[in-house]
């Protein structure tokens, strides 16, 4: 199988004690399920709605359910939204934030995902943050991993926990212009891993397919992985020429939001238990299957409890049976 660097040895002394450190936007989502989508002059009536962190909490909420110690760098509004966000991420799941900073006067990013024909659409107020990830950051923690949105602002911070060691994955969002420049994919010179989704990789590289922007990203980075829903992931290391494609799991979808942010997760996580390439791709679209099963993004991450569950209900599946027998009893 390709291999991803391998970790230099790093002084204990400067342990964070963290496998994986995080960092972007933080949200407070609030999701709506409804039976169709709104139009004007009408009122659409929600079955059922649910409130979580979103944003790059997605991405620690899912780390941290799969056991691995996580941090989290973000801006968080000194507001009721930002202090229930602090509370349910520190107290609620265990994540460290430490290098994280409430702000008196910022409001804290609202999302409603308005989710209905097992997709969302997403309505966002929010405004650039005071403090950017190379403030929060200047010397990044010692960590395994390291994980980040990039964007526009620029995150210098992943250059210096490369040379610390860690490994670097990089996600993009949404970009609100659409314009989705180019110039944000030079941010790649510092990761190791890239995990966008396939509209995301098809609009920053001008490409027409998912397989076309899987190539051309591997031209700036060692692994690529692109997720794309209901039609699966596929991804390539760039070092071996390994190239695989992964079938989506097939579940009752009822809200996608933070779907990819969790299957980068569990993509981080299994390259972390050092599992092949295919494999880490499997684990990654299981978890994030699982997720899209309930209402929420960082609260629907599963939890292994969930995943043993559904192991058992599933016992024919050999492909990432063993992978979790593993894990399950580790």
């Amino acid at each position: 199988m390709g291999e991803l660097p391998q970790l230099p040895s790093q002084d204990p002394g400067l342990d964070s004690g963290l496998d994986v450190v995080v960092s972007g936007l933080v949200f407070h989502d609030l999701v709506l399920g409804l039976p169709t989508a709104p139009r004007p002059g009408t009122e659409v009536w929600a079955g059922d709605s649910a409130e979580s962190p979103g944003g790059i909490a997605n991405f620690a909420v899912a780390l941290a359910r799969l056991g691995l110690r996580t941090g989290l760098a973000a801006v968080f509004g000194d507001d009721h939204f930002g202090n229930s966000i602090w509370q349910r991420l520190e107290t609620g799941e265990g994540i460290d934030l430490t290098h994280s900073r409430k702000v008196e006067g910022w409001p804290t990013p609202l999302t409603v995902a308005l989710a209905y024909d097992n997709d969302r659409a997403l309505v966002t107020r929010g405004t650039t943050p005071p403090l950017t990830a190379d403030d929060l950051l200047p010397t990044p923690p010692v960590a395994k991993a390291v994980a980040a949105h990039i964007g526009p602002w620029g995150n210098d911070w992943l250059a210096k926990a490369k040379a610390s060691g860690s490994l670097v994955f990089a996600d993009v969002g949404w970009d609100p212009a659409e314009q989705w420049d180019p110039a944000v994919l030079d941010q790649l010179e510092h990761c190791d891993v890239f995990l966008p989704n396939a509209d995301e990789a098809m609009h920053y590289t001008r490409t027409a397919s998912p397989a076309d922007a899987l190539h051309q990203l591997a031209e700036r980075v060692p692994v690529v992985v692109v997720s794309d829903g209901a039609n699966g992931a596929l991804a390539i290391d760039a070092c071996s020429g390994e190239e695989i494609a992964v079938p989506a799991y097939v579940v009752p979808a009822v809200d996608t939001t933070g779907a990819g942010d969790v299957f980068a997760a569990g993509f981080i996580a299994a390259t972390l238990w050092d599992l092949p390439l295919a494999d880490r791709v499997r684990f990654g679209a299981l978890v994030a299957a699982l997720s899209v099963t309930r209402l929420g993004g960082a609260d629907a991450a599963p939890t292994w409890a969930e995943i043993e569950a559904w192991q058992h209900r599933n016992p024919s599946d050999g492909a990432i049976d063993a992978l979790l027998s593993a894990q399950l009893g580790r």
